[in-house]
């Protein structure tokens, strides 16, 4: 089963946002936590077509000329001088897509994603897929509720217009 939720909770879902949910959706049987225990790249592997369909660059391999990578830094005539890799890309709309699995609560890895995007050039969009339970850890609600209680405080403004969290 699919879930998902847009921060700020006071925006509607973009339509790329939906087309995102749409990726997952259309691959649940096959990516389900409660039934599979997949990699994140092998999640990916499956989401990839439909998210290749609505406009993302995806990450073939793990393969340095496989990689998306996004500019961060700028440096001597314009060059990018620091950049992040991001499992999917959407340029037009500067969405970036992270995908999840056993690490990505019980390490924090949702949190570097996060901090890299809000450092990538012109992203303004993150959604973050993460398992809805890893070894009887519900991870998708921890993550939403991370940021609930983010957006809720107001100390940190992020500087991207939406998060989603997709759980699977």
């Amino acid at each position: 089963m699919i879930q998902w939720m847009l921060f700020p909770k006071s925006r509607a879902a973009t339509p790329l946002a939906l087309e995102v949910v749409a990726a997952f959706s259309a691959a649940a049987t096959e990516i389900d936590s409660a039934v599979h225990r997949h990699e994140s790249n092998e999640v990916l592997v499956r989401v990839a077509p439909a998210l290749r369909k609505a406009g993302f660059v995806v990450e073939a391999s793990k393969k340095r000329d496989d990689k998306v990578s996004v500019p961060v830094l700028f440096g001597l005539n314009g060059r990018a001088e620091k950049m992040f890799d991001a499992d999917a890309y959407q340029q037009a709309e500067g969405f970036v897509v992270e995908v999840e699995a056993g690490r990505g609560v019980v390490n924090n890895q949702f949190l570097k994603d996060l901090f890299q995007a809000c450092m990538m050039h012109d992203v303004h969009y993150l959604a973050l897929a993460v398992r809805n339970d890893y070894r009887g850890s519900p991870d998708f609600e921890k993550v939403c509720r991370f940021f609930d209680t983010l957006y809720a405080s107001q100390r940190l403004q992020l500087p991207l217009r939406g998060v989603l969290v997709l759980g699977y």
